[in-house]
């Protein structure tokens, strides 16, 4: 079995920052990347897409693009091509097509299963979270301190990510532009069921109902993982298991702990009793990415 000091898993915008930070003080990590590229999510996001922050806050860090001024904001396709850039400059040993699908105990590491059947043996591992391709308008040119402020581990139950509004949406809400009702009971056919028993054809169903967390290759690591299937952490370091740290989760730090701008932040670590993630390997380590579904 191949042993690796530390293992990365998954290489879009988290894992990329998650290997940067442990180059620094490290030894050279492996990333694991389930598909054939370096760019997590991106790929699959709608083609219409474009970030609302400009690009001087939507890079990770060390790491501006040169090909985008300062303010412009990047498409999808912009911000693929920016990651696959950025990991052919990572010294870093990316491994593409390196599916993982299970992560067990081994001694005082860790044992990595790949589908296939291949296994490789870890100190530390670092699982990155994807961040949730939701985007949202934003009214503020440039960062405010709101989204770099270290309050997720203040907040025993953190909200669901903000919609940032400068009073438009409220207003169309109020005159029913959309037209909100509760829910939908049922569906016959092309018609849908609504709560005082009126059947109207619909043309489509889209479901926004959110993410939540598909970590199924850490079940069976002991604290790891919630009854609802979260990360058990504090600021991305597990609370239950020496040696492994998560990266882009929900208010891992901030406001913007899960997304494109503060993912770094969360991968460097933070002030405080905590020691910051790229730290992970001090004990038996550990690195994940934490994946929603």
């Amino acid at each position: 079995m191949e042993h690796i000091e530390i293992t990365v898993i998954g290489n879009g915008q988290s894992g990329l920052a998650a290997a940067h930070a442990v180059l620094r003080r490290r030894p050279r990590p492996v990333v694991l990347e389930a598909s054939g590229r370096a760019a997590g999510s991106w790929p699959h996001c709608y083609d219409s897409l474009t970030l609302f922050s400009p690009a001087r806050y939507s890079s990770l860090p060390r790491c501006r693009s040169q090909a985008l001024t300062a303010t412009a904001t990047r498409t999808a396709d912009e911000v693929v091509t920016y990651l696959t850039t950025h990991a052919d400059r990572l010294a870093a040993g990316i491994r593409t097509d390196c599916r993982v699908t299970v992560v067990r105990r081994s001694g005082d590491g860790f044992a990595v299963e790949l589908e296939g059947g291949g296994q490789l043996s870890a100190r530390a591992r670092k699982v990155r979270s994807p961040a949730h391709p939701r985007p949202r308008p934003a009214p503020l040119d440039g960062r405010t301190g709101l989204d770099t402020a270290p309050l997720g581990p203040l907040l025993a139950h953190p909200p669901t990510q903000p919609v940032i509004d400068d009073g438009r949406y409220r207003a169309a809400l109020a005159t029913g532009r959309p037209d909100r009702r509760p829910p939908f009971t049922g569906a016959d056919g092309a018609k849908l069921v609504w709560p005082d028993g009126q059947r109207e054809e619909v043309d489509a169903i889209v479901l926004t109902t959110g993410y939540r967390s598909d970590l199924p290759y850490l079940a069976g690591l002991d604290g790891a993982l919630d009854a609802e299937g979260n990360p058990q952490h504090r600021e991305g370091l597990a609370t239950g298991v020496p040696g492994l740290a998560f990266v882009e989760l929900e208010w891992q730090r901030s406001l913007s702990s899960n997304s494109l701008r503060g993912v770094g932040r969360g991968a460097e670590g933070s002030p405080g009793p905590w020691p910051p993630i790229s730290h992970v390997g001090d004990g038996p380590p550990l690195l994940v990415r934490h994946v929603s579904t």
